[in-house]
């Protein structure tokens, strides 16, 4: 099998995995592009955005920081505070991305909650190149958040509503994943200390400073009940 058709098939593969991505990512991306241009942005600015930051958590709330005043560490920390959970996925992903070449600093870039979700816990055909169908999934979810993204900054102008609430969509989509995961998951333990644990941080540091708490107690919370969870099969 040659190059090409490795490439191919790994593709295959992947693309039916991203198919309920691509429909959330299409409606957030309009959504976000629409957000952008209401708020007095041309197109390129979410085309650019969603193409070289991909976080969209992060691009929503660029929008307020764009139109505010000029604060980068700010704007650092804030992203640091919003995405700090890709610091625990980029760990227990160490081990799958290694060895993979270029490919790894793109699967490093491109890791957001879904392609992370996929690419931990699907299931790879035999034969075939891992390395190809991690680079697929992450790369066809970019393709997907940035053509919609792009979509809506175009057309956003055409279309007139009231455009209040827009900015709750990213609330509403982890809302939506974690009840997903609670449906298809049997064993709901790692679920309840993920809940008790960002209740107990926003009960002790506030709405503005509970997020890189509660996931310090999460990940130290999952690693004592690894070993019970795995024998349970709760854990991947």
């Amino acid at each position: 099998m040659n190059r090409y058709q490795t490439q191919l098939r790994a593709l295959r593969a992947a693309f039916p995995y991203t198919i309920p991505i691509f429909a959330g990512f299409w409606f957030l991306g309009l959504t976000y592009g629409i957000y952008m241009n209401v708020s007095g942005f041309s197109f390129l600015y979410p085309m650019f955005m969603s193409l070289t930051i991909f976080a969209g958590s992060v691009e929503f709330i660029t929008v307020n920081l764009l139109l505010g005043a000029f604060n980068p560490l700010q704007a650092l920390f804030l992203t640091l505070m919003v995405n700090a959970r890709h610091l625990f996925y980029g760990l227990s992903m160490l081990d799958k991305y290694r060895g993979l070449g270029w490919r790894k600093v793109y699967l490093i870039f491109g890791m957001c909650d879904e392609s992370f979700s996929i690419n931990c816990t699907a299931p790879i055909p035999e034969g075939m190149d891992r390395g190809w169908f991690y680079f697929f999934v992450t790369l066809l979810n970019h393709f997907y958040w940035f053509s919609g993204s792009t979509l809506g900054g175009i057309f956003g102008g055409l279309i007139h509503f009231d455009t209040q609430g827009l900015d709750f969509v990213m609330t509403a989509m982890f809302v939506v994943i974690f009840l997903e995961q609670w449906l298809k998951d049997k064993d709901h333990t790692s679920a309840l200390v993920g809940l008790g644990a960002s209740a107990v941080c926003l009960a002790l540091f506030g709405p503005d400073d509970f997020i890189i708490p509660a996931m310090l107690a999460i990940l130290g919370s999952l690693t004592l009940l690894r070993g019970p969870l795995e024998r349970k099969g709760a854990l991947v």
